[in-house]
């Protein structure tokens, strides 16, 4: 199957290692990612650990999508599920360069305050292969769920780490709620879907 006809499906279980390695893939150049990892072998020895701890449990929820050939993923947090807090503090201590890490702590704090108070969903984490950018797979990862949000009439939420996403997120109806940027950091900036 060629990958323009490479359907969007829900991940498997036995997806959870081909979609946390496209992650790697899609993150190597993230902004925020790599202010967080500037070591090349940092990067790759922990953040696979970091977006398990931060949005595995998608798969478990059954609410992580895939692009088939795992070309893409979007792993996504029902209402009232949120990212493993103990875990992703844990890995952060071990893997992020001290001069940094408290900077990633407020960081993290002030993402946590832009999170809607109601129930609503959220996306941690959503990443295509670079090499099959510009197909459409991005469009088509968050289609899948926001359909669900508007079933539901549930609000959607997403932080965006790099600027050359902001206009995929606002194009599907998210507004961006303010910048976080803490000491040298490249800006995060959070947006909400409201509900419809």
């Amino acid at each position: 199957m060629g990958e323009h006809a490479s359907r969007i499906v829900a991940c498997q279980p036995t997806d959870m290692e081909p979609s946390i390695s496209v992650m790697i893939r899609a993150f190597a150049a993230d902004p925020v990612a790599r202010w967080m990892y500037r070591d090349p072998q940092r990067y790759l020895l922990f953040f696979g650990r970091f977006i398990r701890a931060f949005a595995g449990t998608a798969f478990s929820t059954g609410t992580a999508w895939c692009v088939e050939g795992n070309l893409g993923a979007a792993l996504w947090l029902p209402p009232g599920v949120e990212p493993d807090a103990i875990a992703v503090a844990s890995i952060l201590d071990e893997s992020v360069p001290p001069d940094v890490m408290a900077d990633v702590n407020t960081m993290f704090a002030e993402m946590t305050a832009y999170h809607p108070q109601c129930p609503h969903w959220y996306l941690p984490t959503i990443g295509v292969d670079p090499h099959f950018h510009g197909k459409g797979f991005g469009s088509r990862l968050l289609t899948e769920t926001l359909k669900e949000c508007d079933q539901e009439h549930m609000p959607a939420y997403l932080e965006s780490s790099n600027p050359a996403n902001t206009a995929l997120y606002q194009r599907f109806g998210f507004e961006e709620l303010g910048i976080i940027r803490v000491g040298y950091s490249p800006p995060m900036v959070p947006m909400l879907r409201t509900a419809r």
